[in-house]
């Protein structure tokens, strides 16, 4: 089994940073990709940033420079640097996780719990 726990989140003032931390552990045997999203209250959940074992990091327009993602594969653990932070990015944030539990080609999703990112204007 795998398990993502995520850390980093909190309250904010308009324009400040936060950063957002997930770990994964458990059986894995690679991390094909890591990522975030998010969800505001009565809203769809919605990619923000991922970044797969190739290095590519395609991010969600309304990020916009803002964010940065990054990944520590000693440690299989992704971060989100978030500034420049506005009311509107509040929202729990997910991290997902799509990895291999063995050398074959099956590949497993898993999300993490939530943090919750508030923003005050």
């Amino acid at each position: 089994q795998v398990q993502l726990v995520e850390s980093g989140g909190g309250l904010v003032q308009a324009g400040g940073s936060l950063r957002l931390s997930c770990a994964a552990s458990g059986s894995i045997f690679a991390v094909n990709s890591m990522g975030w999203y998010r969800q505001a209250p009565g809203k769809q959940r919605e990619m923000v940033a991922t970044i797969t074992s190739g290095g590519n990091t395609p991010y969600a327009d309304f990020v916009n420079g803002r964010f940065t993602i990054s990944f520590d594969n000693a440690k299989n653990t992704v971060y989100l640097q978030m500034n420049s932070l506005k009311p509107e990015d509040t929202a729990v944030y997910y991290c997902n996780a799509e990895v291999r539990l063995t050398s074959g080609r099956t590949k497993y999703k898993y999300w993490g719990q939530g943090t919750q990112v508030t923003v005050s204007s």
